[in-house]
């Protein structure tokens, strides 16, 4: 299904892009890095599979992704942006704790993380996608990897181990100069604060996924989880239907 996104104005005025489908229960879904809710949701059906499971599906495009803005104002990317911009739409969409669902894949499912085990967010169940230990405790090793991408972006080649991610953000037009500024904001996770997320969750990742280290592990250590694997690796697990089918039946228990 397409649809056309709807806006608001973040905590700071940031104005953000947000897709709903379907009626039923919220579901707030938050895409990957240099993604979008339309590449990672709409296109390939999952939005939709979860309408037909009977949730209303909430899809976010964070600041410098997708439709929404992306200031080059370094005032506008403070520590913890995402989350805020997170929290600022369930308050814009007057969602109350334990009211709704949260749905995150790759640096969607870090800020879910960081949100919940914050106690900024409270869903009444949390899946977390394409998201292993390392891709928290160590993000400042994947961080430093997407800035030399943008810092070399026209010099990288064919053969380069970053040139699949140069191609991926030269097919989104991602805005570089904002990306970079919104790499600098994100810090790494405590995993001593998994503890904190008490809600059922499920971790759900491809089983030729390995970029950000094991989602196994991961659910062994959040206190209510359980792991799901579905087919593809971090770039194509997405585009299998297999994806929205484990998310949509983990939710709807």
């Amino acid at each position: 299904m397409t649809t056309s996104p709807e806006h608001f104005a973040s905590f700071d005025g940031t104005s953000l892009a947000y897709h709903v489908v379907g009626e039923g229960p919220p579901v707030m879904l938050l895409h990957g890095l240099f993604s979008s809710a339309r590449m990672n949701w709409i296109k390939w059906g999952h939005g939709d599979r979860l309408a037909a499971a009977g949730f209303r599906a909430i899809m976010l495009d964070f600041r410098v992704h997708g439709e929404s803005e992306a200031p080059h104002d370094p005032a506008a990317y403070p520590p913890g942006v995402l989350v805020r911009d997170v929290a600022a739409l369930a308050e814009h969409l007057a969602l109350e704790p334990g009211a709704f669902d949260l749905v995150g894949f790759s640096l969607g499912a870090r800020t879910a993380i960081h949100a919940v085990a914050h106690a900024v967010l409270e869903p009444r169940q949390l899946a977390i996608c394409g998201m292993g230990v390392a891709g928290l405790a160590g993000w400042s090793r994947r961080a430093d990897h997407f800035k030399r991408v943008i810092d070399e972006f026209d010099t990288i080649k064919a053969g380069d181990p970053a040139f699949t991610a140069r191609t991926f953000l030269k097919s989104q037009g991602t805005d570089r100069v904002a990306a970079r500024l919104l790499l600098d904001a994100m810090d790494d996770f405590d995993l001593a604060s998994l503890g904190n997320i008490t809600m059922p969750c499920a971790v759900i990742c491809g089983d030729e996924d390995h970029d950000n280290g094991s989602a196994p592990d991961l659910a062994a250590l959040l206190p209510h989880a359980h792991y799901v694997e579905v087919p593809g690796g971090h770039m194509n697990s997405v585009t299998k239907p297999e994806l929205g089918e484990a998310i949509a039946a983990f939710l709807a228990g």
